[in-house]
């Protein structure tokens, strides 16, 4: 019996709906002012009382279209959606669905531990999809779709940056609050250090074929 195949292109198309409209929710978290508030504080009093929310708005966003471009790179190998990927990406599009209320959840309670501890949770459970995604096509793919060892590394290590600094983070947010919701930065810096890394190793690579 055949392994059963699904629609490459349905599945990175649903996939891509899912992200925009995830992302698009996150701003609804933003409340707009009411009529009494524009009568008791000028604009950038209220402004400046809805900074949670626009941290939580950059910093989901910044963080959930990192993920859907590394979505985008490995997917580019895949060659056939077996029933292992495909659960794969179920599970990943469940915790970005989910993403927009553990952001509101996050910003409503900006002074107390537990929702910064479960926003983490849900960085990290996306981040655990997206490694086990990216070591499985680079697995399955291996030899088929231009993924070299070199190549297949660099998208474990980017992988497995965002669930470290997330695991890492919720962790520290029970004993340092307050330093742990800076870490996130370190998302990026390492990012930026991988990238750079691996970007010279793949052409130092593709000079030796």
């Amino acid at each position: 019996m055949e392994k059963e195949t699904y629609d490459k292109s349905r599945v990175i198309n649903f996939t891509d709906a899912v992200f925009s409209i995830a992302v698009t929710l996150l701003v609804l978290e933003i409340v707009l002012p009411s009529y009494k508030e524009f009568r008791t504080y000028d604009t950038l009093e209220i402004l400046q009382r809805r900074i949670p929310s626009f941290i939580g708005l950059i910093v989901s966003f910044l963080v959930i279209t990192l993920y859907w471009i590394n979505h985008m790179r490995i997917f580019k190998h895949v060659t056939s959606i077996d029933t292992k990927l495909l659960w794969y990406t179920i599970f990943l599009l469940f915790f970005v669905v989910l993403l927009p209320f553990s952001t509101g959840f996050y910003v409503k309670g900006f002074n107390y531990i537990g929702p910064f501890v479960f926003y983490c949770f849900n960085l990290s459970a996306i981040g655990l999809f997206n490694l086990l995604i990216n070591v499985y096509v680079s697995k399955k793919e291996k030899g088929l779709t231009g993924i070299t060892p070199i190549l297949a590394k660099y998208y474990k290590y980017r992988a497995l940056n965002a669930l470290l600094i997330w695991v890492i983070t919720g962790v520290l947010a029970l004993v340092w609050p307050y330093i742990a919701r800076f870490l996130f930065i370190l998302l990026f810096v390492f990012e930026f250090l991988i990238t750079r890394n691996y970007k010279r190793k793949i052409k130092r690579e593709a000079e030796f074929e």
